[in-house]
């Protein structure tokens, strides 16, 4: 039973916003082309607490009357705004007054909740649900607590980075796209010196940095590495010892890779202080040859050159290097709904609960909420594929659903037609799961990176930079690894270590 605080707030949220409870059958559209399950029992109404970006859906739409009837439920949903919802969570957990499905982000009071009994854990009931177990495995080792899964994942891409490199000029040098450091250093010199655009200037790059070059999931740094055979972010062998990405011998030859070029002028010698908007337009107008960007950036590039320079032609490949593709795994989620113990009383509820997650993964509602309603949002196509008919439509009232439910771009649904350059980036992204390469420290605990993690990646992203530069030499970077273990490094090696052992001795 819902608590009478939750019934009034969501009684009062109905009234507010319009969001439809239930489900009618005089209603034409989507729930015409959408059959209801085999299930013949009574809807069971699921509470919902996302978080809203944008517009909240009117009321009665057609997408969500199509979502009820096809899993057999009657939606809540309280859409919070952003700005607020982080605050609106801490309240909910706090005063365990919860809906059902709680979105909340893979964070150190949602985890210390998770550990405290308060979310059902769902892990051991995966596997009775074929599509929610047909996903990769790394959707839930990415969120998981000592081990366990108390939530499903919205889910991302994991493995979404490619290389994204101007064919044009690269035929025009009689080069390939490079895979060793020894490629890569010769396509950034024949670059810079070979005057591949043409206008008799020295004014092309082999790359160009932003000054967040190095920072987060996506720094450009981990990416490369990992295709050369470094751990992403961090490694673990056989025995469980954990060792940073920089204490390994393929991150130190990409970042000697980056040295060189730097001292030759092979790369943007601003980097250190350039924008990303500013990295966007030097692409845009011919003056950087290779990007380390998401696969379905090749396209966007693509239209954009071409209005500077219509011979112009951008490429994407996978991250590829010495021995095949290797990608830097990332998050590959957009929050994750955890099932509250107090809300959800029963296996029974929850199994529910996970039957309608499960049937969102469907192919006719994978189709609604990825492509949206046939004819009107989009149309089938005589290859096999669909192709949005109306995009603005879709996104003001299918895109709210695509962004909280639970769909997985190429799973269950038709190929998106488009450019031949965007249906490949499409490719890549998807392909690219077989070669993740996970981030084992990503659900670890460790104390030192909770208190100190920002500072410690600060010191080791700067020294990354002065050694690009030249203002610090092997000993100087060096002397850097060893000023981070004294920081706090070593001891974060140890709890990770230990959090590793404690997980894996788990049942």
């Amino acid at each position: 039973m819902k608590s009478k605080k939750w019934v009034v707030s969501s009684l009062a949220l109905f009234l507010l916003n319009g969001i439809i409870t239930g489900c009618s059958s005089g209603k034409t559209g989507a729930t015409d082309s959408i059959k209801k399950g085999a299930d013949s029992s009574p809807p069971f109404t699921i509470s919902i607490a996302t978080a809203q970006v944008g517009d909240v859906p009117e009321k009665d739409n057609e997408v969500e009357l199509a979502i009820e009837k096809y899993t057999n439920t009657n939606l809540d949903i309280q859409w919070i705004p952003t700005a607020a919802y982080d605050d609106k969570v801490n309240i909910m957990m706090a005063s365990n007054e919860m809906p059902m499905m709680l979105r909340v982000k893979y964070i150190p009071t949602a985890i210390s909740a998770m550990r405290s009994g308060l979310f059902w854990e769902i892990g051991p009931y995966l596997k009775e649900f074929k599509n929610l177990s047909a996903q990769n495995a790394q959707f839930y080792d990415n969120i998981a607590v000592d081990g366990k899964v108390y939530g499903l994942p919205i889910y991302r891409d994991i493995a979404r980075s490619a290389i994204v490199y101007r064919k044009d000029w690269l035929d025009i040098l009689g080069l390939k796209p490079p895979t060793t450091p020894e490629e890569w250093y010769n396509v950034f010199k024949a670059v810079a010196t070979g005057d591949p655009d043409k206008n008799g200037k020295a004014d092309t790059y082999g790359m160009i940095l932003a000054k967040k070059y190095n920072d987060g999931s996506a720094a450009v740094t981990t990416r490369i590495a990992t295709s050369f055979g470094a751990p992403n972010k961090w490694g673990v062998d056989a025995s469980g010892k954990f060792t940073p990405e920089f204490m390994t011998k393929e991150f130190m030859d990409m970042l000697q890779l980056f040295r060189k070029a730097y001292s030759e002028k092979l790369i943007n010698q601003d980097f250190a202080i350039l924008d990303d908007a500013e990295v966007e337009k030097a692409y845009d107008v011919g003056k950087g040859a290779i990007r380390i960007a998401v696969a379905s950036n090749g396209k966007s590039m693509q239209d954009r050159l071409v209005k500077n320079n219509p011979n112009g032609k951008f490429d994407v490949m996978p991250p590829t290097g010495p021995k095949g593709v290797r990608v830097a795994g990332e998050v590959g989620n957009n929050g994750l709904y955890v099932i509250p113990k107090s809300t959800v009383k029963t296996e029974a509820d929850l199994k529910k609960i996970l039957a309608f997650a499960d049937k969102l993964m469907d192919e006719p509602m994978s189709t609604l909420q990825l492509r949206g309603v046939e004819n009107k949002h989009y149309v089938k196509t005589s290859d096999g594929k669909t192709e949005m008919k109306d995009f603005t439509a879709f996104q003001k009232e299918v895109k709210p659903y695509r962004d909280i439910l639970f769909n997985n771009e190429g799973y269950n649904v038709l190929p998106l037609k488009d450019t031949e350059l965007g249906e490949k980036g499409a490719r890549i992204a998807q392909d690219n799961l077989k070669w993740a390469v996970p981030n084992p420290a990503l659900s670890l605990d460790s104390a030192t990176y909770t208190e100190r993690g920002k500072e410690l990646e600060i010191l080791m992203m700067d020294a990354q930079t002065k050694y690009i530069m030249g203002k610090i030499d092997d000993a100087g970077f060096q002397a850097e690894i060893d000023k981070w273990r004294k920081a706090g490094g070593d001891m974060m090696i140890k709890e990770y270590e230990e959090a590793y052992a404690a997980a894996k001795s788990k049942p």
